[in-house]
């Protein structure tokens, strides 16, 4: 063994401050400091393997891997790997000057003999991510090269260090932190189980913890399309989300040019009332896990899928904490939203009927997609379906080719009748049917906001929930309908019913509808209505909060009973009726509860045992 002398040095770097730059602002998760010293010796494996390929390792590699050790009775955490191994002279070039990258100078090196896509180095600084959690590190190395001999390095948190020969007998790198007391949490074997677990899951080189193996070294989305049944992916997916349901389908994805991209993405069932969980696509660089976070990789409506994406193109802070925008970045998000559209389109197209039976889970996805991205809009225009109240699903050419034929106002207008509330407006819906009109539905949490798309985007449509006026007002055609009360009558009718209604907050009105229509109508006015829908689901275009909704009571001057009601002289009969026809027009909206039912119940009792 050598007997050189243990000499000292000073680390090199540009600010005299780097340790507590490191502990408090480079990184933002402390438990980082895993994730990169076990990168760091999967790096040193595959420096080791790259150049044995290369013929310039000699002898049996034996089986690469990064061992983590935990030693409670030391407080100490011990990273070891046998791969390329440092000798003191590297010790000092790479690990005394911060931030000065190793794997970029192997890769400029080694450029044009090989493709090293998958040395993980990159920034320099991973290693002194170590002192956020020891106030002592030492590392213990042992190169490849012929004849090197081990060297040790020690450092206790400043900017002086010892470096000399070490005791390592076999080829690669020990890394021991003496763990801090602030940092003991690291100290509990469950907690490095976890740390691993969720950052080593993955990585390319085997991964021991003590004598438990972490890590599969190959995941779906390394290996070829072809390769794969439909089981593993579906076991790959109940791997990731252990709780979740089985996905509708999936997406491999597997991209060279212009940007390295590979990936699986998975549609999840949604539902038309759930609020769906973001942040379930994880981002890897080489099988490094780095974030869920992906706002801008990935468009915002498509966070609504699961699965991974990893691409060594994304460009990451220094410290790999998040991630950093630019030409790649908006070039993969793009690239991922057509491959996502192609997808859909293909199953609309090809399984058809699959695709509809699936429509319910992928509606609300398809939708916020067609609202926020417009490329997607137009690639999702010939697939979004619509559901009319008698259950078909048609596309928008099909919609409106039923809708055509007599759905124009006499402004030329189509007007494209909706419910949100099937059972509320079962009435109303079988109006419209009667009078050959079609009532699609729309009950979707996000489709206030849909509807206002597709009114700015097709031309002359206009869209109207069914309760919103009557029906001969929501489709008018410019044909006026016979009354049956003179002016005189419609104004009496409309006083005695307001004052009837006088404690509930109606506009009332006289209006000559159909035969066939209730007595009595209530109607929400369209524009307040919708635009609150949108405020309870984010965007609402007012200040200060929603705006006091319009609910109107319409008198059907055309109807037998309100005929009777106007020439009705006895004052307590023309009460009980018009109450009798206030209460019903309440009841089929759901708005007659308490006190006010009873007293119908009541009425309806004594009529009806009346002879």
């Amino acid at each position: 063994m050598s007997t050189q002398k243990t000499k000292t040095g000073t680390i090199s770097v540009h600010t005299e401050n780097i340790f507590p730059l490191i502990k408090k602002s480079l990184y933002s998760n402390q438990e980082i400091f895993l994730r990169e010293l076990v990168s760091n010796g999967v790096d040193a494996c595959q420096k080791l393997a790259a150049l044995a390929s290369m013929g310039e390792v000699t002898g049996e590699l034996g089986e690469l891997q990064v061992t983590v050790h935990l030693d409670k009775d030391a407080k100490t955490i011990r990273i070891s790997d046998n791969g390329l191994g440092l000798t003191e002279e590297e010790i000092e070039k790479y690990i005394t000057q911060v931030a000065f990258s190793g794997a970029t100078e192997f890769i400029e090196k080694y450029k044009d003999k090989s493709d090293l896509n998958q040395i993980i180095g990159a920034f320099g600084l991973g290693f002194y991510s170590a002192f956020m959690v020891a106030d002592r590190v030492d590392l213990e190395s042992l190169s490849y090269r012929d004849g090197a001999q081990a060297a040790r390095w020690s450092c206790d948190g400043s900017t002086e260090y010892q470096i000399g020969s070490g005791t390592r007998t076999e080829r690669g790198t020990d890394i021991i932190l003496h763990v801090a007391e602030d940092a003991s949490e690291y100290l509990d074997e469950w907690r490095l189980k976890e740390i691993l677990r969720k950052y080593g899951k993955f990585l390319p080189i085997k991964v021991m913890f003590g004598d438990e193996h972490i890590n599969a070294t190959s995941p779906l989305w390394t290996r070829k399309p072809s390769e794969l049944t439909d089981e593993d992916y579906q076991n790959f997916y109940n791997d990731l989300y252990p709780m979740a349901e089985k996905p509708l389908f999936w997406i491999h994805l597997n991209v060279d040019y212009p940007f390295n991209l590979t990936g699986i993405l998975y549609f999840p069932k949604l539902k038309a009332d759930f609020e769906p969980t973001k942040n379930k696509i994880q981002l890897y660089s080489r099988q490094v896990f780095i974030t869920d976070s992906v706002e801008d990789v990935v468009p915002d409506y498509l966070r609504l899928l699961h699965g991974v994406l990893d691409s060594p193109d994304i460009p990451l802070n220094v410290s790999r904490s998040f991630l950093q925008t630019d030409g790649n970045v908006k070039k993969i998000n793009s690239h991922i939203s057509k491959k996502v559209a192609d997808k859909l389109q293909d199953l609309a197209k090809n399984q058809e009927e699959s695709f509809r039976e699936k429509w319910d889970q992928l509606e609300l996805f398809v939708k916020y997609g067609m609202i926020s991205d417009e490329k997607f809009y137009e690639r999702a225009a010939g697939f979004c379906l619509y559901k009319d109240c008698d259950g078909n699903l048609r596309n928008w050419d099909q919609t409106a080719e039923i809708l055509e034929a007599n759905h124009r106002n006499k402004d030329g207008q189509l007007v494209v009748l909706y419910t949100n509330q099937t059972e509320a407006h079962h009435m109303l819906i079988e109006g419209a049917r009667k009078r050959g009109l079609t009532v699609l539905q729309l009950g979707n949490v996000i489709d206030p906001h849909f509807i206002g798309q597709l009114e700015g985007r097709l031309e002359k449509t206009t869209f109207k929930r069914i309760d919103s006026e009557s029906l001969d007002k929501l489709v008018d055609k410019g044909e006026s309908k016979g009354s049956l009360l003179n002016e005189e009558q419609e104004k009496q009718v409309v006083e005695w019913v307001g004052d009837w209604v006088r404690d509930r907050d109606f506009k009332v009105k006289a209006e000559a509808m159909s035969a066939d229509d209730p007595p009595i109508l209530i109607t929400r006015p369209e524009f307040l209505r919708r635009m609150n829908e949108m405020a309870a689901t984010g965007g609402s275009p007012f200040l200060g909060g929603p705006m006091k909704e319009t609910v109107d009571m319409v008198v059907n001057a055309a109807h037998p009973l309100v005929q009777q009601l106007a020439l009705t002289n006895d004052e307590s009969s023309r009460t009980s009726l018009g109450q009798n026809l206030i209460d019903l027009a309440l009841l089929s909206q759901g708005m007659l509860s308490g006190a006010p039912l009873a007293a119908f119940i009541e009425r309806s009792l004594q009529s009806a045992s009346k002879p």
